[in-house]
Parts: C-alpha cells; sequence; structure tokens
C-alpha cells in the first residue's frame, strides 16, 4: 500500500494572520509586523503575506527592510507589479533615484499602459538627474492623458529646466537676426550656394534657414539638447528647408567629417556667445571647429567679439553685490559669498556712469588657438562716487561692416543682458583719477575685477 502524503498543519498559521490582520486593521502596526512574520516563518501563503509585511514596515519607516519583503516577493513573482511600484517608491525615498528607475522601467515594460508607473517613472528618472529621459516619459503621460493637469505641468516645469529661458527673447531680438542674416548672406554670396556651411548651436534653426534663404543647398547643423534638436527639425520642415539643412542631435565636439557631414565646412555660423562673453565654452568650440570641422580660410560669423565696459555707481545694483547692516546686526560678512556676476538690462536699471566706455577683453575666432590671460588696465575717471562694480555688454564682429551691440544706453530687449561684475565692496573713486581693473579671460570666463590694492 502507499502511504498518504501528509497534509501540513497551518492552523497556527492562520491563528497568526488573524492576530496579524486584527492589529493591522486597527493601526497597531508593531503586533501586526510581529504575528505576520511568525506567519512567514509557517511558510504559509508567502506570496500574499510578503506585501502585507512589505507595507507594515515600510508604514513604521522601517524602508531597507520593507525593501527587502518586496525583494523576497519578486524572487517569486519577478513581474509583480505592485512590489516594482512600492520598491521603487521605497528606494526614492531613500535617495536611490537609479535603483527607482529599474523598479518603473520594469513596471512599465510589464504593463505599458500603467500610467501611475509611468508617471513614477518619470519623476525617478528626473531624480536621477536623466531630465531628457524623464521628459520623453512626461511627453508619452501627457499624450495618453491630455487633462492630466499635474503631468501638463510637470512637462513644462521641466521642460523650462532644460531649455534656458533666453531662446525665445533672442529670437524676437530683430537687430541681432539682421545682423546675422547679413553677415550669413554676404559669406554665401562670396563662397557661392554650394558651400559646405555648419552651424553649431542649432536653437530653433534661425541662422541655419537664413543661410538656405540666401541660397546655401549644404547646411549642417548641431544641437545637443535632444528636444531643442526635435524641435529645430519641426521648425525646418515647417518652412518647407528639409532638404537643404539636416540638424544633429550631437555637441560639435562629436561631430565627424564623412559621416554627419559631407566635407570640412566652407562656412562656419555660431551664435553661442553668453552675455559675459564666454560661458558656453566658446573658446574650446571654435578651438575643436578650427582644428577638424572647418576648412583653413572658411569664412567665421562671428568674425570675434569684445567685452565693454564702464565704471558705475548705483544704490539699487549695490543692494544686490553688498550688504552691511540688516535689522541692527551687522552681517557684512556674508558680502564675501555674494556672486562675482549678475545679469542686469541696462536700460532699466538706475546706475550712474563713472567712466566712458573701454574695451575689457577681446576674443578673436578667427584663431585656431587661444591661451588664457589677464592683464590690468587703467579707467579713466570720468566722475566722482562710489563705484559698485563694471557693467559690461557686448560688441560682436559679424563681418566686415557688419557689428552688433547690445549697448545699455539703447538696448534691452533681446537675449543678451548686460552684466554687472560686482566689486568686493563699493569703491570711492574721484574724478580725473585712474582706476586699476584686472581684466581677462581663463578660456572659460570672463575675468573682469578690481586690481588688488598694494602698499
Amino acid at each position: 500500500m502507499t502511504a498518504e502524503p501528509l497534509q501540513q498543519d497551518f492552523s497556527k498559521a492562520r491563528e497568526f494572520l488573524n492576530e496579524a490582520m486584527k492589529f493591522h486593521a486597527s493601526g497597531d502596526l508593531g503586533p501586526a509586523e510581529q504575528y505576520y512574520v511568525e506567519v512567514l516563518k509557517q511558510s504559509y501563503r508567502i506570496p500574499d503575506i510578503l506585501p502585507l509585511l512589505a507595507g507594515v514596515v515600510g508604514a513604521r519607516g522601517k524602508y531597507e527592510a520593507a525593501i527587502a519583503y518586496w525583494n523576497d516577493l519578486l524572487r517569486i513573482r519577478p513581474d509583480h507589479p505592485v512590489a516594482l511600484l512600492e520598491k521603487g517608491a521605497l528606494h526614492l525615498k531613500v535617495g536611490q533615484a537609479a535603483e527607482a528607475v529599474s523598479c518603473f522601467e520594469a513596471a512599465t515594460l510589464g504593463s505599458p499602459d500603467n500610467m501611475l508607473a509611468l508617471n513614477n517613472l518619470a519623476v525617478a528618472l528626473t531624480q536621477a538627474n536623466r531630465q531628457h529621459d524623464a521628459l520623453e516619459k512626461f511627453r508619452a503621460l501627457v499624450q495618453h492623458q491630455p487633462s492630466n493637469v499635474l503631468a501638463q505641468h510637470q512637462l513644462r516645469r521641466l521642460t523650462s529646466r532644460i531649455v534656458p529661458f533666453w531662446h525665445i527673447p533672442m529670437l524676437n531680438d530683430a537687430p541681432r537676426n539682421d545682423a546675422f542674416e547679413a553677415a550669413i548672406a554676404k559669406a554665401i554670396a562670396d563662397r557661392g550656394p554650394d558651400a559646405q556651411i555648419l552651424d553649431i548651436g542649432t536653437g530653433s534653426g534661425l541662422l541655419s534657414m537664413m543661410a538656405a534663404r540666401a541660397g546655401a543647398k549644404h547646411v549642417v547643423t548641431c544641437e545637443v539638447v535632444p528636444i531643442i534638436a526635435e524641435t529645430a527639425r519641426k521648425v525646418v520642415e515647417q518652412n518647407g528647408l528639409s532638404d537643404r539643412v539636416v540638424v544633429v542631435n550631437k555637441s560639435s565636439s562629436e561631430l565627424v567629417v564623412g559621416r554627419d557631414m559631407d566635407c570640412r565646412a566652407d562656412i562656419l555660423v555660431s551664435e553661442i556667445l553668453s552675455s559675459d562673453l564666454l560661458a558656453e565654452d566658446v573658446v574650446e568650440t571654435f578651438e575643436d571647429a578650427h582644428k577638424r570641422l572647418i576648412n583653413a580660410d572658411a569664412i567665421i560669423i562671428p568674425r570675434g567679439a569684445t567685452a565693454v565696459g564702464c565704471l558705475v555707481e548705483s544704490e539699487i545694483l549695490s543692494k544686490y553685490a553688498f550688504v552691511d547692516e540688516v535689522s541692527g546686526f551687522d552681517v557684512s560678512a556674508f558680502s564675501s559669498l555674494a556672486p562675482n556676476k549678475l545679469p542686469i538690462h541696462g536700460t532699466m536699471t538706475e546706475w550712474k556712469r563713472l567712466s566712458h566706455d573701454i574695451d575689457l577683453q577681446t576674443i578673436d575666432l578667427t584663431v585656431p588657438i587661444h591661451a588664457g590671460e589677464y592683464r590690468v588696465i587703467d579707467i579713466p575717471v570720468t566722475s566722482n562716487g562710489m563705484a559698485a562694480g563694471i557693467v559690461q555688454w557686448l560688441k560682436i564682429d559679424l563681418a566686415e561692416g557688419i557689428e552688433f551691440t547690445n549697448h545699455p544706453d539703447d538696448y534691452s530687449d533681446g537675449g543678451w543682458l548686460q552684466v554687472l561684475h560686482p566689486f568686493p565692496a563699493p569703491i570711492s573713486v574721484v574724478q580725473g583719477s585712474t582706476f586699476k581693473v584686472v581684466v581677462g579671460h581663463d578660456r572659460n570666463s570672463l575675468i573682469v575685477m578690481a586690481a588688488p590694492r598694494t602698499g
């Protein structure tokens, strides 16, 4: 005779489970956890108990233990959607964004229509500093749920973080646009419509489309930010210029002649100058282009740029750059933490000129190599006052006879702002004297500061 298999007695386990659920329902989570653990020891309904235990442990703030229980369940059921979502949420709570992304990616893979999983994945990608991937997920979420206000808000918020605010005012800057177009048209007239054109920093694609409108047949433009490159392709297509303008979603340093562009460029167009001249890797970008991407006799637009400035006195600007006594307390030491540059609108801020305009630093973009440099210059003082610093703007040499400047006396509505380079503290200056200033650059940023006093 064959012996009958022994039936395991789970009566004790059921008693523990009843106690656990009773305490769980009353909100007494400590005893609930203990009884759930006893149920697990009996190997009773493990896939059902693990989510309850993980939930209780997580609610008690024992996040790592809760993650461990969710892992136990995932070893049994690797695609368990609740386990993946809950474990991902716990990873976010303990600051493990990359691990959270893995959980939510698995959840969306197993359930593509799960909008909660998609939303959580977008949030986790944002926290993992994968902004462009997060943007893609938020866009997909809004596409599935057009009335999801929170998703729309996060989409706009993330887009604003990725795309600098100055793109729109820059596009609406008619004097700047006209100056660039005149220089581009002049270059194409000189080199002919078959010239290979490289535009570094696509943005909206405006400068490339100007080149195509001037007759250019071969324009390659590169843009490193994926959503900007994608939008530029749409703009180019909407304007019927896709057959002449190719948008490449790469940094110029990643472009390869013979793959991304047929040959070295005859004309280089690039508008990556910042308000303070050098903040957008201008020097390294142009040096790399000279070395690998353009011909030795290529026309460069712009040919160069100069930071121009003057000494200024301003009570308003001083309050942004310096602090002394506040509410009866001396907090002047905090001025040492003030920024070394402040963007301003020249025509919208009250300030007094203490010197004439003076060229501070010029960058010749037609030369292949740039070394950092600095020097001390003397600025003649034209008025008595307390100098807060130097207000600086740009003068851009686009081509022979074509120049653009955002001089603060008559320019306030474009993408380029003026910049205040504040001194460590306001400095008294006297008409007829000279004021010594250190100017130059370290290849990455403009140097403008009061010269150290000696003696």
